[in-house]
């Protein structure tokens, strides 16, 4: 069916897997034609990725916020730095909204193309695991690999954790010879990943609390930032200052620096460029409108990545945190009770739609739901995104902490066959712009 179609349109030859007799045009016949058609799309482009230093970076979590901290250090450097992932794709010039985490092998190429033709030298990209499983990427070159962390995530594509962790390991055959892997100690599936992997090039390894090659030791930390010390194996220490908040932002700085100094960052880039990165779009990004209490916006989709921002953000804060989140329609059913027991963690837990898609939302409710209750919690339940959103701010009172999680920098929400304007970070500053926060404040005193 797709043959007659691509030829009805004018295709002038084939790529196949096997011989097609009726089709009288040209045919190429490989054993994997999405692996081939990759190849052929970096060759037509002239294997940009051989003219870059291009990193790659994969995990379930913490995969653009890595990106976007090595990308502030490069330009430190003043070097002219791409970056493709899950919110933008960047040439080194000219920018636009993602639509996937990892482009498609023609457009993946074009845009390594254009960062050749730009000028631009390096670049971070993201790997999706659905991206590594397809090999859109085939035969693009990395510089260095990074290897974030390994938890549930995307069981409805790839059917079991083996396959998961199958596919991001691929990444490791991505890497140069004289390349860099780098990897996080704390993770046991990582370790198993790059232990059981052959023939790598040089391997650095970061933790906070594990041995590893570099660490860090978190001196302070509170909802305005973080202020740690880098200690290198056998290095002089690095007294460091960071906007971000998490103890998993620190470990994600690790990465960067590692890769960083790996393509030639000296010190006072680094220390630059991660202090001068305020915030990244929906990864615990701080919404504040005035409000007597902190409200964070975080793309949080997994139970692992939910329980440990609810367990940071405890962390730094005097009152209850009060969390606001859902879980995707048309996707892994067995992640939603994870969700709601990771969820069960908080003071308040607030379920509501995430993305819907084309399931019925109350069943996705009661599943999440479900989680939060035989973990001891006792969930309040708005299907209404918005809804729920609000009577979280309204709950919220000085010294306490929403946090809105799941959506992250996504501006649109999808329901049934409806793609709606739905963006967290808007929706609060909304909410926040109704609610008499001062003359309560006011009242109080």
């Amino acid at each position: 069916m797709f043959v007659d179609e691509a030829l009805q349109r004018g295709a002038g030859a084939l790529l196949v897997p096997r011989a097609l007799p009726k089709a009288k045009v040209p045919q190429c016949v490989v054993p994997d034609v999405r692996w081939a058609y990759a190849r052929v799309c970096q060759c037509i482009a002239g294997e940009p990725s051989r003219r870059l230093k291009l990193v790659g970076v994969t995990g379930t979590n913490g995969k653009t916020t890595v990106s976007w901290l090595l990308r502030s250090i490069l330009q430190a450097m003043g070097l002219s730095t791409g970056l493709l992932g899950t919110i933008e794709y960047d040439d080194g010039g000219y920018t636009q909204q993602a639509e996937l985490t990892t482009p498609g092998p023609r457009a993946l190429s074009t845009w390594l193309a254009s960062m050749v033709s730009r000028g631009t030298t390096h670049a971070t990209m993201e790997l999706s695991s659905h991206a590594l499983d397809q090999d859109r990427a085939a035969g693009v070159e990395l510089e260095a690999a990074v290897i974030t962390n390994i938890t549930q995530d995307h069981f409805d594509y790839h059917g079991d954790a083996a396959s998961y962790m199958s596919a991001k390991s691929r990444i490791l055959g991505m890497c140069r010879s004289t390349g860099c892997v780098v990897w996080n100690a704390e993770d046991q599936s990582v370790s198993k990943l790059v232990d059981a992997a052959n023939g790598l090039g040089r391997q650095v390894s970061f933790a906070i609390a594990a041995e590893a090659d570099v660490r860090a030791e978190i001196v302070s930390e509170s909802a305005e930032g973080t202020r740690f010390v880098v200690r290198p194996s056998g290095g002089q220490a690095l007294k460091m200052v960071t906007p971000l908040v998490g103890r998993h932002n620190i470990l994600n700085i690790l990465a960067a620096m590692i890769v960083a100094e790996h393509l030639g960052a000296d010190r006072d880039s680094i220390v630059a460029g991660i202090a001068r990165l305020g915030s990244i779009p929906g990864r615990m990004e701080a919404v504040r409108c005035g409000q007597p209490f902190d409200v964070f916006v975080d793309y949080a989709h997994t139970d692992d990545a939910l329980r440990r921002a609810l367990v940071e953000l405890q962390g730094v804060t005097k009152g209850r945190v009060i969390c606001v989140f859902g879980a995707g329609g048309d996707r892994d059913r067995s992640k939603r009770p994870l969700l709601g027991a990771a969820a069960a963690t908080a003071d308040v837990c607030i379920v509501t739609s995430d993305n819907p898609r084309s399931e019925d939302p109350r069943r996705i409710l009661a599943e999440v739901s479900s989680g939060v209750e035989d973990a001891g919690g006792q969930p309040l339940v708005e299907e209404d995104r918005r809804v729920a959103i609000d009577r979280a701010l309204s709950l919220a009172r000085a010294g306490d902490c929403v946090l809105v999680a799941g959506k992250g920098h996504e501006t649109h929400q999808t329901v049934g066959g409806r793609r709606l304007r739905f963006d967290d970070r808007e929706v609060v500053r909304a909410a926040l712009s109704r609610h008499p926060w001062q003359s309560r404040k006011a009242e109080k005193q």
